[in-house]
C-alpha cells in the first residue's frame, strides 16, 4: 500500500510527497501548490491501482507523457490493410467486407467548413494530452483514443453548421462490437508478431455499449395467428411462396440455407433434411453456393409429416440436384425478388386484415425458436437445431424469452420442494 507523507517547508507551505515499495526498494514522487495534497491522493490512488508500481506513462518529477515511438511504428489503416490481405480461411467476400469496415469506420473523415477551414472528425485518432490530434499508428492509439471512437459512433455527430444534418450517424451496438472486434484483431497482431510493435492490446479494456437492450427491437416474434394471416396471403396468389415461409417457420433455417437445398438433401425413411450448402455472398456481390455459415450449420433436422408431404410435393420428378424451393424458371429463389414480389405484398394485404407488426423474413427463424421455447423445448436443442456454433450465441439471443417459462420453473421448485409427510409410527411387518 502506498501511504502520503505531508512535508511542511519554512515558508508554511507542504509538500505532500507519496511513497511506495516497488520490487524491495522505495519510491517515491512529490506533489506541491495549492492543489498539491488532492493531486497526491490521487496518485497514491493510481499506483495502488498499478500493483503499487508506477503508472504506465508516468515519469518522475513531469506526470503522464508520451510513450516513447517504436522505430517501427506503421500508420493503423495500412496495418489494418496488411492483416486482413494475409488473413486465410475466409472468404474473399469476408476479406472484402473488413477493407470496407477499415476505410468507412476506421480513417478520419474531412469536412470543409462554411469557413472554408477542412476539419477532421470521426476514424481512429491520437489525442494528446494538450488535445492535438494525431493520426492514428498502430504505437499511439491508446485506451482513451478507442473511447472517444465508441462513444462518436454510439452518439453520433450532428454537422455544427448544419444541425439538421449528422457527419456520422448512430451506429447500433452490434455493429460496434463487430468493428470492435476487427480492430483487437488488428491490434494483436502487432502484439503477438514475431518483432512485437505494441506490449499489450489497447482494444483490452474497451467499454462497449450493450447490445441486449436492443434484443426485442432488432426481432419480432410472431405468434401463430400473426403469422397464419401471412401465410393466407402468400397461398392466396402464390402457394408456392408460402410453402416457402411455412418451411422457413417450420425449420427456423435461414434463407442462404433453404434456398440452396436439393432434393438429394431429403431421407423420406428417416424423415429428416440434411443442411450441407448455403449461397454465399462473393467479393463482386454476386452469389455463390458454398459451405454452410460454420461447421455446426452442417447439420440434419427431424421434420414432422406435414413438412414430408410439403416436401414430397416440391421434389417430386425432380433430379438430385434440383432446387427443392424455386421460381418459375426452375432456379433458386433470390431474396430480392421474393421479398419485394411475394414477402412485402403479403404484409401489406395481412396489415390491412390487423396485423401489427411487419417482421422480415428472418424474423421467421425468430419466430421459430420463440415456438420452441414455448413448448419447453431446452436451449441446447435449439442450439443444435439452428446450427450455433456456441450456446452463448443462442443464449444470449434468445434467453430473454425463456421468462416466459416462469410459471412452469416456479411451479415445478415448488412440486420439488414438498417433502412427504411424517409416519407417525413404524408399521410392523408380519
Amino acid at each position: 500500500m502506498a501511504s502520503i507523507v505531508e512535508r511542511p517547508k519554512k515558508g508554511g507551505e507542504s509538500t505532500f510527497q507519496v511513497k511506495w515499495r516497488q520490487d524491495g526498494s522505495w519510491q517515491t514522487e512529490n506533489f506541491g501548490g495549492d492543489q498539491g495534497e488532492d493531486q497526491a491522493a490521487e496518485f497514491k490512488k493510481l499506483v495502488e491501482a498499478h500493483g503499487n508500481k508506477w503508472p504506465y506513462g508516468w515519469v518522475r518529477g513531469k506526470g503522464f507523457v508520451e510513450p516513447e515511438t517504436h522505430p517501427d511504428d506503421v500508420p493503423l489503416l495500412a496495418w489494418a490493410h496488411r492483416y486482413v490481405d494475409r488473413l486465410t480461411g475466409v472468404t474473399a467476400r469476408t476479406k472484402s467486407d473488413y477493407r470496407r469496415d477499415i476505410n468507412n469506420h476506421f480513417a478520419p473523415r474531412r469536412h470543409t467548413g462554411p469557413d472554408g477551414v477542412e476539419h477532421t472528425y470521426g476514424g481512429l485518432v491520437h489525442t494528446l494530452r494538450d488535445g492535438r490530434v494525431l493520426d492514428a499508428t498502430v504505437c499511439n492509439i491508446t485506451e482513451d483514443d478507442l473511447q472517444d471512437w465508441v462513444r462518436v459512433n454510439e452518439e453520433g455527430l450532428r454537422d455544427p453548421h448544419k444541425p439538421q444534418e449528422w457527419l456520422i450517424a448512430k451506429a447500433s451496438p452490434k455493429s460496434i462490437r463487430n468493428w470492435h472486434g476487427l480492430l483487437f484483431c488488428v491490434f494483436q497482431a502487432a502484439v503477438d508478431g514475431v518483432q512485437p510493435l505494441r506490449t499489450a492490446n489497447p482494444c483490452a479494456k474497451t467499454r462497449l455499449p450493450r447490445t441486449d437492450d436492443q434484443t426485442e427491437e432488432e426481432m419480432t416474434f410472431l405468434e401463430h395467428e400473426e403469422y397464419a394471416l401471412i401465410s393466407r396471403e402468400l397461398r392466396s396468389f402464390d402457394p408456392r411462396a408460402a410453402d416457402l415461409a411455412d418451411f422457413l417457420v417450420g425449420t427456423g433455417l435461414r434463407w442462404g440455407e433453404i434456398t440452396a437445398l436439393q432434393v438429394r438433401d431429403v431421407n423420406t425413411r428417416k424423415k429428416t433434411i440434411t443442411i450441407s450448402r448455403a449461397w454465399r455472398r462473393q467479393e463482386d456481390n454476386t452469389f455463390a453456393v458454398g459451405p454452410p455459415k460454420t461447421k455446426k450449420a452442417r447439420r440434419t433436422l427431424a421434420l414432422s409429416a406435414g413438412q414430408m408431404e410439403l416436401l414430397r410435393h416440391h421434389t417430386a420428378g425432380g433430379g438430385p440436384e434440383q432446387w427443392i424451393f424455386r421460381g418459375r424458371d426452375g432456379a433458386a429463389w433470390r431474396h430480392s425478388n421474393f421479398y419485394n414480389r411475394k414477402w412485402k405484398r403479403a404484409l401489406d394485404e395481412a396489415v390491412k386484415k390487423g396485423l401489427t407488426k411487419r417482421p422480415r423474413m428472418h424474423d421467421l427463424r425468430h419466430t421459430h425458436v420463440s415456438w420452441l421455447i414455448g413448448a419447453n423445448i431446452p436451449l441446447p436443442a435449439i442450439q443444435a437445431r439452428l446450427g450455433h456454433e456456441s450456446i452463448t450465441t443462442t443464449v444470449d439471443r434468445y434467453g430473454h424469452l425463456v421468462r416466459a417459462l416462469d410459471g412452469e420453473i416456479t411451479a415445478a421448485v415448488e412440486a420439488a420442494m414438498v417433502l412427504p409427510e411424517p409416519r407417525s409410527h413404524l408399521q410392523r411387518v408380519v
